[in-house]
């Protein structure tokens, strides 16, 4: 598919799901999957969306955060929630897309902080191939087998590429 009518089909789903109108849809993913005709979550499955400590997405509002009745915990997205969005990226076609929210959905589990220090240590030059490997083996501890492999594999490029850090 060129990028041109990829883009087109983005804004005509965009535009759609703005308006309220139904965008067309792809054929659904798996049976039992969320899908386009599920978008969005927020509007036409509320009931499926809580939040990490539990809530439910319809108890959340300003007028709470506000009166301090939730925490900026109980405003994160859940896993799940990113893996409903992953499923509706698959009905229609947006594979990679749908791998990012998948990644996205192991992390949760990292403390921002060390998210931050991951980060920065992954950038060329910031890091010995043992470095990224511990890295690796810290994320699978948090179960994020996907982001291990990314980190281990960039161990991998950095060493052909001459990119890791020098002593």
């Amino acid at each position: 598919m060129d990028q041109e009518l990829l883009m087109k089909q983005i804004v005509e789903q965009v535009m759609a799901a703005m308006s309220g109108k139904a965008a067309p849809v792809a054929p659904a993913a798996k049976k039992g999957c969320v899908t386009a005709a599920d978008y969005p979550l927020g509007v036409n499955m509320p009931e499926a969306i809580k939040t990490p400590t539990g809530k439910p997405f319809s108890s959340l509002s300003y007028e709470k955060v506000i009166a301090g009745e939730l925490t900026s915990d109980d405003m994160r997205i859940a896993p799940e929630t990113l893996e409903m969005q992953a499923q509706v990226a698959e009905s229609v076609g947006r594979e990679a897309f749908a791998g990012n929210l998948r990644r996205a959905a192991e992390l949760i589990a990292v403390p921002d902080e060390r998210l931050l220090q991951i980060y920065n240590a992954l950038r060329p030059y910031r890091s010995t191939k043992q470095e990224l490997l511990d890295i690796a083996a810290e994320l699978e501890g948090y179960k994020c087998a996907i982001a291990a492999g990314l980190v281990r594999e960039a161990a991998e490029v950095y060493e052909k590429r001459g990119r890791l850090k020098k002593f």
